[in-house]
């Protein structure tokens, strides 16, 4: 029998079931939005909390072009040399004190440079004391008679009336400013009581000081039997400008001996260029011993003791010391190793934030010469920076020099955004 049209009837199903199946499906709905939920939560504590990478640094050391040699404008004539003091740093220590020569270390007549080891000699025997004036000498018959004895040889000479008097220290300043020949042999005669024994001393002296080049027959200069090489009388030198009385003459431009006042120093140089001291000697040739105060940037000056042998003239001489000294002080140069604000690298990182790197402050240093300017640059590790930060330094080498400049940040290296961060997993993670 059919009912309702179909050939069997279905039963009704049981409401509990249906509760159950609804209760079912809403619990997997509900796992599974909470599984949703929790990866989605998981996914963003994981990439908003993952450690950033470092910013990549590119580093550019500043260039710094070589500076120019230095070229010595030695004579091109007889001997010279010279020696430097006060900047070993720049120019190394030398052995022999010599910094650099021209022509030859021969023995050649050294004129009236001579009296420079009269004078030392005789302060050996007589000292100028406490007084810094020593005792006063009378100037007898026989001393007045050495005026006329090398007025005959056409000397340099200087007034000495017999029974005059004057300190000894008056009688070394007219010796050695004007070079007066007659107060050499006067007052080397007056110290030691005779010319032999004075000649004696002298020869002791020389040996005791190391001047293997030098000879000494009389106390003037004006025997050409009076020898010495450039290198001796550079030491030579360098011992009068350590005797404070001779010093003090020496860079004298003129005589102020009461009897004697305003009579010229044979060395034209003195308060030019530098110069204070030292003698000059004229004979064959015209020689030259000088000294010299330059400042060329240390914190105190240079001093230059050089020594050039028989030049041509006094004033071609004059000229070539001159040379000679500009251009040492020519060869100290202070060269630019950096400028503030300076570029020298960038960093950059994945997510686009970027920042230079910049110079701290300007850089400079003394060079001598082509010296060599070598730099090394350090950098930090950085993955995030604020504008003015120090990231790093750059170290200059010029010899045995150094200069250090903190690098900072212009500019900031932000961490990345949010966004960032939740659409870019793979390069966090692969950090």
């Amino acid at each position: 029998m059919f009912v309702g049209g179909s050939q069997y009837a279905t039963a009704p199903e049981d409401p509990e079931r249906s509760r159950r199946r609804r209760r079912t499906r809403r619990i997997a709905g509900a796992i599974s939005a909470a599984v949703v939920i929790a990866l989605i939560v998981t996914y963003c504590s994981l990439t908003l909390t993952a450690p950033i990478g470092a910013a990549a640094a590119a580093t550019q050391r500043p260039d710094v072009a070589t500076p120019a040699a230095a070229a010595l404008a030695f004579p091109t004539g007889g001997e010279s040399a010279v020696s430097i003091s006060g900047a070993d740093t720049y120019l190394g220590a030398k052995a022999d004190g010599i910094f650099a020569s021209s022509g030859g270390n021969d023995a050649i007549p050294m004129a009236s440079i001579s009296k420079l080891i009269t004078a030392l000699v005789i302060l050996q025997a007589r000292p100028l004391g406490a007084s810094g004036t020593g005792p006063t000498i009378t100037f007898s018959k026989a001393d007045h008679a050495l005026y006329d004895k090398y007025f005959v040889l056409n000397a340099t000479i200087a007034a000495m009336p017999t029974g005059s008097s004057m300190s000894e220290y008056d009688a070394l300043e007219t010796m050695l400013v004007v070079s007066a020949c007659n107060y050499a042999e006067a007052m080397a005669e007056w110290a030691y009581g005779s010319d032999p024994a004075f000649i004696g001393a002298a020869r002791t002296w020389i040996r005791a000081h190391g001047l293997t080049g030098t000879v000494m027959v009389e106390p003037t200069g004006i025997d050409a039997s009076n020898v010495s090489t450039p290198s001796d009388l550079i030491k030579l030198g360098k011992l009068v400008m350590a005797t404070p009385a001779l010093a003090g003459i020496v860079a004298k431009t003129s005589l102020d001996v009461p009897a004697l006042k305003g009579l010229p120093n044979t060395n034209n140089l003195l308060g030019s260029d530098g110069v204070d001291g030292i003698k000059t000697g004229t004979l064959q040739g015209s020689d030259l011993l000088f000294s010299s105060k330059e400042d060329v940037g240390l914190p105190s000056p240079i001093s230059i003791t050089g020594i050039v042998m028989d030049g041509p003239t006094r004033a071609a001489v004059d000229d070539e010391v001159r040379a000679l000294i500009t251009s040492i002080t020519a060869g100290f140069h202070t060269t630019q190793l950096g400028t503030k604000g300076e570029i020298v690298g960038t960093y950059s990182t994945a997510w686009g934030s970027k920042a230079r790197m910049v110079l701290a402050k300007d850089a400079s240093a003394l060079t001598w010469s082509n010296a060599a300017i070598t730099s090394t640059m350090t950098t930090t590790t950085l993955k995030t920076g604020a504008s003015g930060e120090t990231v790093g330094t750059v170290i200059w080498k010029v010899g045995a020099t150094t200069v250090t400049v903190p690098v900072v940040l212009d500019g900031a290296i932000r961490p990345p955004s949010t966004w960032w961060r939740l659409t870019h997993p793979f390069e966090l993670s692969s950090k």
